[in-house]
């Protein structure tokens, strides 16, 4: 008896999957989209005073209604290792040209990117050039926080001009609040195994400086900054809706 009742349960989920594959294919429906996503990022403004060119890792959802508008949050991690801010280690290196740890052994120190963004969005998805009414242009705008600074890596070495809060005089922390715009191409499939978004995006941050006072020019950080990245943006999604019949499906 357990083995006809398995049949009987696997031909269901079959018959169930192509009614779920049938419904996004012919109706636009609610759902919720997942993401996962990569960008390759160029700076703008002051922050290309500072940084070079940086990777960005995203994640993020959004929900996107009948009428296909899109309402979502989503947060970032930003990192690279093109730091453009001349001599920012001067004072603590020697007349050798050297940087010395507490012990006086030569100390191996790195400068790198490091930051995050977090934005709630809005936006809509245009039904044009798609296998379906779910997708297509998705355009979006959105409002929330941008953080950056520069990460002053010592790594085994303990250099005392570098520590707890010495280190605040050297990593021109930077904060504020940002905006996001964004237009791509949105893409869920007949069949749900392949689900995949690009698109353009520009982020402003309306920042200024956390520390107050930088060690090695002794000048006081200026006290409003515009820093913009802008790049292409590549990811996954996965989207998560409700057949008509029963149940939620995931792909």
């Amino acid at each position: 008896m357990a083995l006809p009742r398995l049949l009987v349960t696997i031909l269901c989920t079959c018959a169930a999957l192509l009614s779920g594959a049938q419904s996004i294919r012919d109706t636009s429906l609610a759902l919720v989209s997942v993401q996962a996503n990569y960008a390759q990022q160029l700076p703008g403004g002051d922050l290309a005073d500072r940084f070079g060119t940086n990777s960005n890792i995203g994640l993020g959802a959004f929900r996107k209604t009948r009428s296909n508008w899109t309402l979502g949050g989503e947060g970032s991690f930003l990192f690279g290792n093109k730091v453009s801010e001349p001599g920012i280690l001067r004072n603590v290196i020697n007349s050798a040209g050297q940087i010395v740890d507490a012990e006086g052994v030569q100390a191996d120190v790195f400068l790198f990117e490091r930051g995050w963004t977090a934005f709630g969005t809005v936006g809509r998805i245009f039904p044009v050039l798609g296998p379906n009414p779910n997708s297509g242009i998705h355009v979006k705008l959105g409002g929330g926080y941008m953080r950056h600074k520069v990460r002053v890596q010592t790594q085994k070495n303990v250099v005392p001009q570098l520590e707890d809060e010495y280190l605040e005089g050297y990593d021109r922390l930077t904060a504020g609040p940002a905006a996001l715009a964004y237009i791509g191409y949105q893409y869920f499939g007949n069949r749900g195994r392949v689900n995949f978004h690009f698109g353009l995006e520009l982020m402003a941050g309306f920042t200024s400086a956390l520390r107050p006072f930088n060690f090695d020019t002794e000048q006081y950080n200026k006290a409003e900054r515009l820093d913009l990245l802008s790049g292409i943006r590549v990811g996954w999604s996965l989207p998560i809706y409700r057949k008509l019949d029963t149940g939620f499906h995931y792909y």
